[in-house]
């Protein structure tokens, strides 16, 4: 009997946020992925670091592995290990996901199936196209537009689905675009009919054409759109006009390049994403800690001795508390220090600590921070800036001008000025 287990897991149709909980919590427990072209590689990130990942992918005239060579994989790799297999849109839906469980089955190791939010639903949805509408139809058909190599007799009725379904939705058709649109017309579907092709849907990518019978082919053509793609055939198309949310985004179709440091780019980047832009993540810095802990840990031996912490950015905050509780110590410490904050996200994770502030600067600016003093002198007020390396000068230099303390005697790394 086998040790292991494969879970057929629904990587949904694109938008890593339409995965699901379940298929969530499977990938964090993988010791082996083998996945798909369409299964969208950011779902990688909830997979452990040390588990395996095996791209099987395939695509027109590029097949990484036969479905044979992939079948023979998950029984290999499902016979000691726990396997998640991810699979586009939903594994029991045009995705073979039947096919791999026979052979599980046939060689006796346990499997289960998690279900993904299917292209043939989202799809449309995010192209604004109900499926279904009481003014327009009460049915709706699920076809492929590609059926198996070398079959000499077509599955599927094409004179029983042209007029007999409101709502057609073909998968991996766009090739045969042309010759679908034929057989539908040929049985009585009307050829001023409504036609969508939805390509790379629910993504940043996505593209549609919209058109009739008579005229999707040519359009589709024209626009040089490639699968992968979803085909909507149906009085449902025409609402295209009105409900089209996802395309009407702001930045929908631009591509933006995120250079903040990977470790703070995730906030920035959604806020991008949730306006319609594509996100490429490209750090230009790094946050890393600086050769040496001493000086920062002797300011935090001396904290008595300030009057004031100014707190620049999240990472300052960060790295100055995991140094103040590696020393035994803990905010307990700063009773009596007032704190200033730049920007409201450093002042935040102070705020989470339970640190109250006294400062928060309504510009990052060194003059904003003399304002908030209000009038306060500075002469003989001490200042520890915990902040980074290559920081600009310009606030402590400024404080020096206005009668702050001396700089002291300090390695480059300094966390601040007397």
């Amino acid at each position: 009997m086998a040790k292991g287990k494969v879970y057929l897991v629904g990587a949904g149709p694109g938008d890593p946020g339409l995965f699901t909980l379940k298929g969530r919590d499977v990938l964090a427990q993988a010791e082996v992925v083998i996945y798909d072209y369409l299964a969208n590689e950011e779902l990688l990130e909830f997979a452990p670091p040390q588990a395996e990942r095996i791209y099987v992918g395939k695509k027109g005239g590029d097949h990484t592995l036969s479905q044979e060579d992939i079948n023979r994989l998950l029984v290999e790799k499902g016979r000691e290990h726990l396997v998640v297999r991810l699979k586009g849109g939903d594994p029991f839906i045009f995705g073979r996901g039947g096919e791999e469980a026979e052979e599980l089955v046939a060689a006796r190791i346990p499997f289960e199936v998690v279900p993904g939010v299917t292209a043939a639903v989202a799809v449309p949805a995010y192209a604004g196209i109900p499926l279904s509408h009481r003014d327009f139809t009460a049915s709706i058909g699920l076809v492929t537009g590609h059926e198996r190599d070398g079959k000499e007799e077509s599955n599927i009725a094409w004179d029983k689905l042209a007029c007999g379904v409101g709502t057609l939705v073909l998968f991996m058709g766009v090739k045969n675009l042309a010759e679908i649109c034929r057989k539908l017309i040929f049985h009585g579907r009307p050829a001023e009919t409504p036609v969508a092709v939805i390509r790379w849907g629910t993504t940043p990518r996505q593209q549609t054409v919209a058109g009739t019978l008579e005229s999707i082919a040519d359009r589709v053509r024209q626009a040089g759109l490639k699968p992968p793609a979803i085909i909507v055939v149906g009085e449902v198309v025409g609402l295209r006009d009105t409900l089209n949310w996802f395309e009407s985004r702001p930045l929908f179709g631009r591509s933006i390049i995120v250079t903040r440091a990977r470790e703070q780019a995730s906030d920035f980047k959604e806020i991008l994403q949730r306006l319609g832009a594509h996100c490429i993540e490209f750090p230009t810095i790094g946050i890393e800690p600086p050769p040496s802990w001493e000086p920062l840990d002797a300011a935090i031996a001396r904290l008595s001795s300030y009057h004031w912490i100014i707190f620049t950015s999240v990472n300052g905050v960060e790295f100055f508390l995991q140094r103040l509780f590696a020393t035994g110590c803990d905010v307990r410490e700063l009773k009596g220090l007032r704190l200033c904050a730049i920007g409201p996200k450093t002042a935040e994770v102070l705020e989470r600590h339970g640190l109250r502030l006294d400062l928060i600067p309504e510009e990052y600016r060194a003059e904003s921070i003399l304002d908030g003093l209000s009038g306060e002198p500075v002469t003989g007020l001490r200042f520890l800036m915990p902040r980074a390396l290559a920081a600009r000068d310009i606030l402590p230099e400024t404080l020096r001008r206005r009668g702050g303390p001396a700089p002291q005697p300090a390695a480059p790394d300094s966390p601040g000025v007397g």
